[in-house]
């Protein structure tokens, strides 16, 4: 007679079994994200940033447009950023760079993925005709060298209100067309797949197809592309505004106190070096994430293992 064994709710077994059935619940790319350590760590990283960014002027008791009476003092407890020569608190300025510059970063990545997108995905799906159409004006577009081009349509737009939206604008415009070549890409080879033709064969319309079956089964590659724009954007804003077509006083950015600073680098070199730090450590973060993406959303990227 065999025995048979009851498990009974709170013993061990029924919580190994709960927690089992949670884990179960959570996407594999996930659990395989979170199990890498330099991604995580980056994630942490970025979070202080934009809590730094966005959270830190509400807290800090100098404000980045008020002169203080403490000109060109290096830093210290009452100025950890130091001051520049008019007075400027250097925390307060470093906190509204890297917001605008964020700011700029995040609306490119997110506008220039989902035009991308869009036009990827309408390219590989329909192919012939409507693909050539597309992918003939994204290779139009590439010609031309984007910091030119956004220099010139910057300054076409300078001394308006929302000088860091116009920029925000430009950059998306000038980035999406290589978010829909990767996308067109992914969708070319998901497009031939057994269940994109079962569901056309159930009567899915073309938009139900794409938005339903196609773009959910690319967002791994989307994802990856929204981190690599985001890197890419706060280069490309500290660039702009490096060369005078970027964030315009009173306002700043990241950028624009580099190049405000680059005079003042031998005599006072903490406005120059920490605008910068920020700069790279958005990028290196921003590239930790992406690469945490890629292996997550590829186990075959993590030495090999399934």
């Amino acid at each position: 007679m065999t025995n048979t064994q009851l498990v009974v709710p709170g013993t061990d077994e029924a919580r190994e079994g709960l927690a089992g059935s949670s884990r179960s619940r959570i996407p594999p790319f996930v659990r395989r994200f979170v199990r890498n350590p330099s991604s995580m760590a980056a994630v942490v990283v970025f979070i202080l940033v934009l809590l730094f960014a966005f959270v830190g002027p509400h807290l800090w008791h100098y404000t980045y447009d008020v002169y203080t009476p403490d000109n060109s003092v290096p830093p210290s407890w009452d100025h950890p950023f130091g001051t520049d020569s008019t007075g400027y608190d250097g925390l307060a300025q470093v906190m509204r760079g890297t917001q605008r510059s964020m700011q700029i970063a995040l609306f490119v990545a997110i506008a220039a993925t989902l035009v991308g997108s869009f036009a990827g995905a309408m390219a590989g799906y329909y192919g012939r005709f409507v693909d050539g159409a597309i992918m003939r004006f994204v290779d139009l577009m590439l010609i031309f060298p984007s910091i030119a081009v956004a220099a010139v349509l910057s300054y076409m737009t300078m001394g308006t209100e929302t000088s860091w939206l116009t920029i925000g604008i430009v950059l998306a415009f000038l980035a999406w067309p290589v978010v829909a070549r990767v996308v067109r890409a992914n969708v070319l080879s998901i497009a031939q797949s057994d269940y994109i033709a079962a569901a056309k064969g159930a009567g899915a319309s073309d938009i139900s197809v794409i938005a339903r079956h196609i773009l959910p089964n690319a967002m791994g590659t989307i994802l990856v592309v929204v981190t690599v724009l985001t890197a890419t954007a706060i280069l490309s804003e500290t660039s702009l505004s490096y060369l005078g077509f970027g964030v315009q006083s009173p306002d700043t950015s990241l950028g624009l106190l580099i190049s405000q600073s680059q005079s003042a680098v031998t005599t006072r070199p903490w406005l120059f070096y920490f605008p910068g730090l920020f700069i790279v450590l958005i990028a290196i973060t921003v590239s930790f994430i992406g690469d945490g993406l890629r292996r997550a959303l590829d186990p075959r990227q993590a030495g090999g293992r399934a």
